[in-house]
């Protein structure tokens, strides 16, 4: 299951790489193409960006802490998945998810210096990102999702157990009484 998730990931890195390589191709810094507009307002826009920075371009100009950051992220994460240490399917392709964003972003950063980004949603105002964005942040937000319910579930598991074994307790007649009138 890793490696076809790892597969994927791969995948994923590559047509993150393939849409990046057409936008900086075919369009100059800041040129902005409509996708979908409504009139004279503009919901979705191709705007090619140059992200030097992380996500919101934090960090700007740390291109070396960034690059550093996100590799030892990465092989901790490889690691994790090919030493067999995560065993649950989600987690495995939130995870793969999670490492096709950051290793695509990678490549950016350590081979033009900076992310393209060029994914530009004008309904709220969001910073511009990329196919690579997506794929981490749908992996964050399920792997964490999944754990939470993992969590939730354990959680309960665990007091219907409690209270099977106290009920079973008191049946057979070594459960605690308790004592009125002191």
């Amino acid at each position: 299951m890793v490696y076809i998730a790892l597969a994927a990931a791969a995948g994923l890195i590559g047509l993150d790489q393939l849409t990046k390589l057409l936008i900086v191709s075919n369009m100059e810094q800041h040129q902005t193409f409509p996708i979908i507009a409504f009139g004279d307002t503009h919901i979705l826009n191709i705007t090619y960006e140059k992200n030097t920075g992380a996500a919101f371009s934090i960090l700007e100009g740390k291109r070396i802490f960034l690059v550093i950051l996100t590799a030892v992220v990465l092989a901790g994460m490889l690691y994790l998945l090919l030493a067999g240490r995560v065993k649950r399917k989600p987690y495995i392709w939130c995870m793969s998810l999670i490492l096709a964003g950051g290793a695509a972003n990678l490549i950016d950063r350590v081979f033009r210096g900076y992310v393209v980004d060029f994914i530009d949603v004008k309904i709220i105002n969001f910073a511009v990102f990329n196919f690579a964005d997506i794929c981490a942040v749908v992996g964050s937000v399920g792997l964490l999702l999944f754990i939470i319910i993992d969590e939730i579930r354990d959680t309960k598991k665990k007091k219907a157990e409690k209270a099977a074994a106290e009920n079973a307790d008191n049946a057979d007649g070594t459960g605690k009484e308790s004592v009125s009138g002191e």
